[in-house]
């Protein structure tokens, strides 16, 4: 029964892997289509190349998810996980639904606390307070700031450039950066599954805390993600390259760029799972702003904020409901 639970918790990890890539696809290249820098689904392939082989670019993520519960061992153990990632996969199911650019991440740290509390298990929350909670907040201020201070430096550098010759400049240019874009996509949301997976591979006793990640766990959660990625997420996408802000090639270069600096320093430098989507949302907002304020639809931005503050708490919610009713089945 324990091997057979083991299974079903790593399917079910993938399942959450692959809608965080189809959920999340928008993050990387909505700014490259609403520009028309890339085609659809030319941006797309790119995007699930670059998601692939970001995959592999690091594991100091994995291992901070892995570390924000401790659920025990055996097959109640593996239910616990099991039901914080069905959690997570209800939540992003229903924002996805409503095109709305929530947090693939934060949805899964909430829905592994939340199953974990349900069940009486240990949540660890310093872990949870410093390495999800503080970034979670301090993310996408960095990048709204940053993004509001890099478009008004471009602005300022090509003030005298001929407006043509600079939009098909900066189009050439935002196929870097929503392909480095891209690559921080996988460096970040890939290894959450990944140590998800890792968490219950623990669990059941196959692997000791300290062993390193296997082959196979990195492969398969970079392939879910990928294919999650090729096969779209146009209602996110609309909301995100149209809704917020109309961009031109510029403020989508700014936008991009500073959204994969952010994610590549919080993955190095402080191992944090933050979230791409807050991330890109707000460096959009940024580089939206030097238009003028208005030129932002607040309104949009509201309803897409009020989907971050639910997040945490929504999919800890589902993860819990979830156990509930699978401890009516456990002996």
């Amino acid at each position: 029964m324990e091997i057979g639970i083991i299974i079903a918790v790593v399917v079910v990890a993938l399942v959450f892997d692959y809608t965080n890539g189809f959920h999340d696809a928008a993050n990387a290249i909505a700014t490259s289509v609403s520009t028309g820098a890339l085609k659809p689904r030319v941006a797309l392939a790119m995007a699930a190349v670059m998601n692939f082989v970001g995959a592999f670019l690091g594991q100091k993520v994995a291992q901070t998810v892995s570390e924000t519960i401790d659920p025990g061992t055996g097959s109640h153990a593996l239910v616990i996980v099991m039901c914080g990632l069905l959690g997570a996969i209800t939540w992003n199911l229903i924002t996805w639904y409503y095109g709305l650019p929530s947090s693939s991440s934060h949805a899964l740290i909430g829905g592994l606390v939340g199953s974990a509390v349900a069940a009486g298990a240990t949540a660890n929350w310093g872990v949870v307070l410093e390495k999800v909670v503080i970034p979670m907040l301090l993310s996408p201020l960095v990048a709204f700031s940053l993004g509001f201070a890099v478009m008004v430096a471009i602005m300022w550098i090509f003030r005298n450039a001929n407006p043509g010759r600079a939009n098909r400049g900066f189009k050439i240019a935002q196929t870097i950066s929503a392909a480095a874009m891209a690559l921080g996509h996988g460096l970040q949301d890939a290894q959450k599954t990944m140590g998800v997976i890792f968490l219950a591979l623990l669990a059941g006793g196959y692997v000791g805390a300290d062993d390193p990640l296997p082959l196979w766990v990195i492969i398969a959660a970079a392939a879910a993600i990928s294919a999650g990625t090729y096969s779209g997420g146009w209602r996110i996408m609309r909301t995100l390259g149209r809704r917020i802000i109309h961009l031109d090639p510029p403020r989508g270069f700014a936008a991009e760029s500073v959204a994969a600096s952010v994610l590549y320093s919080t993955a190095y430098v402080f191992e944090a799972p933050i979230s791409t989507t807050h991330t890109i949302t707000s460096a959009v907002m940024g580089v939206g702003a030097t238009k003028r304020l208005s030129a932002v639809r607040w309104g949009v931005a509201k309803s897409i904020l009020t989907a971050w503050v639910l997040t945490f708490p929504a999919a800890g919610f589902a993860a819990a409901v979830c156990y509930w009713v699978a401890r009516l089945f456990l002996p």
